[in-house]
């Protein structure tokens, strides 16, 4: 694999412009530094921000990019300095790969939120080289952003916790919402959406899938053991459950009006928004003042509660349910997922694809 420090050259899967068609691409790692890991990536997930970022949706995306942040590999190399890992150690890296380590979010293990953080792609590193993602034969990650996979737990089944399992998982920790018996609502039912519902229900709460039709009652109510299945169109049934829920996690990356579900929550109840739109959403402000409700988001989540959440999802034998493909057919991939044609994440088995 190289020297350490040594610059390499390796194949990954990149988009050149906003048609998002991802094909073979050849480029130069950046060097391996003292506190750097070097990971040859097993697998990687696949995520609906890959969507938007590779079709510059939000209007900020460099090409050639390549994709992926949900990535997990096997340590082959460490820097001089690195002290939590060691060769052969299965590990994983997801949205980010570096911060500044010192504001106040740095200090407080809330590093996701530091303004000077480094996305794992579409970015730019410290030595001015652009960060590729996980769609590629290997990554160069700092130690602090790397984490243990605990043993045991799969590779594929790993990869897509390290966003959409961290996601959930945060803000039900930072809002002091992880006590059992809680009322919770999980909207949209995609990749975030469907660990909402296993991560919440372990944590013994009452769950409520909330969805545009009957499309998906069977799967939320069978296959993934919500509690309740509520149709957002049905007037009737909507107001049946006004005033009954502690949160709602929304995860629905579309524009759509709010004051419907805000009418759900309870006193003091918590719209938690998750879903990466680029329009602007509304809400009548009574629907906030009159029951002393909050709107707020929350951003995947720190290493440490990264770290956390694995550690949560091995005790109580959780899993994502994915769909796995060779790289191959990633273009085909994202079509699906763009119409959420998945259930409900789609894993990139990279060692196992031929990338030339």
């Amino acid at each position: 694999m190289g020297s350490i420090g040594a610059e390499r050259t390796i194949t990954g899967w990149a988009a050149r412009d906003s048609s998002g068609v991802l094909s073979p691409y050849t480029y130069t790692l950046r060097e391996t530094g003292p506190e750097d890991v070097y990971i040859k990536v097993t697998c990687c997930g696949v995520c609906h921000t890959d969507v938007h970022q590779v079709k510059n949706d939000l209007g900020m995306s460099n090409y050639p990019m390549v994709p992926g942040h949900e990535v997990v590999g096997e340590v082959v190399e460490v820097g001089s300095e690195v002290t939590k890992f060691k060769v052969g150690d299965i590990v994983g890296a997801g949205c980010i790969v570096g911060s500044c380590k010192h504001c106040q979010p740095c200090k407080s293990d809330n590093e996701q939120y530091c303004n000077k953080k480094i996305w794992s792609y579409n970015d730019v590193y410290t030595d001015q080289k652009p960060t590729q993602g996980g769609f590629a034969e290997a990554m160069v990650v700092d130690q602090k952003f790397v984490v243990h996979i605990p043993e045991g737990m799969g590779a594929e089944q790993a990869a897509p916790l390290l966003c959409a399992g961290v996601t959930i998982y945060s803000p039900l920790k930072h809002f002091g919402l992880m006590q059992s018996g809680l009322k919770g609502a999980i909207l949209g039912l995609g990749g975030v959406g469907h660990m909402g519902v296993k991560i919440a229900k372990a944590m013994g709460h009452h769950v409520t899938v909330v969805s545009s039709s009957e499309k998906k009652r069977e799967e939320a109510l069978d296959h993934l053991g919500a509690d309740d299945y509520l149709v957002s169109s049905d007037a009737d049934k909507m107001q049946e459950q006004f005033d009954s829920y502690d949160y709602i996690i929304d995860t629905i990356p579309v524009f759509h009006p709010l004051e419907p579900y805000l009418s759900l929550l309870k006193l003091d109840g918590k719209l938690i928004l998750m879903g990466v739109i680029n329009t602007p959403l509304q809400f009548v402000s009574p629907m906030v003042m009159l029951g002393r409700k909050c709107i707020t988001g929350s951003f995947i989540g720190s290493m440490k509660e990264t770290e956390e959440m694995l550690q949560f999802c091995k005790e109580k034998n959780l899993s994502s349910t994915i769909e796995t493909v060779k790289m191959d057919y990633i273009n085909t991939a994202l079509e699906r997922l763009e119409k959420n044609d998945v259930r409900y994440r789609f894993v990139v088995d990279v060692a196992g694809s031929k990338l030339t």
